[in-house]
């Protein structure tokens, strides 16, 4: 029997790796949990909020290992403040690399707090580091350019009183997972476009980069593992409503629309390769690299989306979580 394809056959999916498999065959109500439309997003904040609550403050302080506090900065315009999470390890001395979190949540969800244990644990404790992560508004209460105009406001921000907060305005690196990443792709061409901070790097881990949400991974990946085409479509529609897709999309809102990628701060980039934003990484980094950027690519065999998170001991989540810290250690004290 042959197993040459057809032109018109779908490509089987890519093979998750046999640990995460069995995690995402354990994950049940979680692993099903994704909005369906615009309208139910708030019912889906609501259910996972229930089956996968962010850390409080008190446990983000770990019993008195950081230093943690919430205060609001100015907004961008009129807009109400954007409220950030600033959070240090005890006693570090002032003048520390600052890492500006941007959490995920498709565009649709998440706080502040989301993922701020393993990067504390894991990036600002060994590391010496200041993290700031960012809330913003979400859509589609507030489509674009809402978030990540509070993002901006928020790095600015946090630019400028760097020093009040530790941390050295010269050695910011912004970071940030899934929409989060999508968003921190944003800030790094706004900072170039506005002439605004001045960035030392950007981890940009599974991003959502491509409102179109038409990539071979993204077809070859629909209705398995986590987030997959069907719950991205929402959260662009969310965001872009009627815009989405069509030709007068901003790059700040799809970093994949961008037409220059020259003039970015180094970047390291990563995403599963079983999951649907495999090949916007791959073609990001790419665009990078012909651009003159300096940019690190890995993708991590049989990953779906979140797997480093979401399946935590499992050898290529730790594999991916040392090759990102491995990457800032060079970037920060090089």
């Amino acid at each position: 029997m042959s197993n040459t394809q057809t032109p018109n056959e779908q490509p089987p999916p890519t093979p998750f790796d046999p640990e995460l498999s069995a995690v995402l065959a354990g994950m049940g109500d979680l692993r099903d949990s994704s909005p369906s439309a615009p309208g139910n997003v708030r019912e889906w904040r609501t259910r996972l909020a229930d089956l996968a609550p962010d850390p409080t403050v008190g446990e983000l302080r770990d019993r008195g290992a950081f230093e943690v506090s919430e205060r609001s900065v100015p907004g961008p315009g009129s807009v109400p403040e954007v409220p950030l999470l600033i959070a240090r390890p005890a006693g570090l001395e002032h003048g520390a690399p600052v890492i500006y979190h941007v959490h995920g949540g498709g565009m649709i969800g998440g706080t502040n707090r989301a993922g701020m244990e393993v990067i504390l644990r894991e990036w600002a404790e060994p590391l010496e580091l200041v993290v700031v992560s960012v809330d913003y508004r979400l859509a589609p209460e507030h489509p674009y350019p809402a978030g990540v105009e509070d993002c901006y406001a928020g790095l600015v921000w946090v630019s400028r009183h760097a020093h009040e907060i530790g941390g050295d305005p010269e050695r910011i690196v912004v970071a940030g997972a899934s929409a989060g990443g999508g968003l921190t792709a944003a800030l790094a061409l706004m900072a170039r476009d506005r002439k605004g901070p001045h960035l030392l790097g950007q981890v940009v881990m599974c991003p959502m980069l491509d409102d179109r949400n038409d990539s071979p991974s993204a077809v070859q990946m629909a209705g398995l593992g986590v987030w997959d085409r069907d719950a991205n479509a929402v959260g662009w529609s969310s965001l872009l409503g009627e815009e989405r897709g069509g030709a007068d999309v901003s790059p700040y809102a799809a970093p994949a629309r961008a037409t220059d990628l020259s003039g970015l701060a180094p970047a390291f980039i990563d995403a599963g390769s079983a999951e649907t934003y495999r090949d916007e990484a791959v073609a990001y980094a790419t665009r990078i690299w012909q651009s003159g950027g300096e940019a690190e690519l890995h993708i991590w065999a049989g990953g779906f989306h979140g797997f480093d998170q979401l399946a935590q001991e499992a050898a290529v989540s730790r594999e991916a979580r040392r090759a990102r810290v491995r990457w800032l250690q060079r970037l920060l004290y090089r």
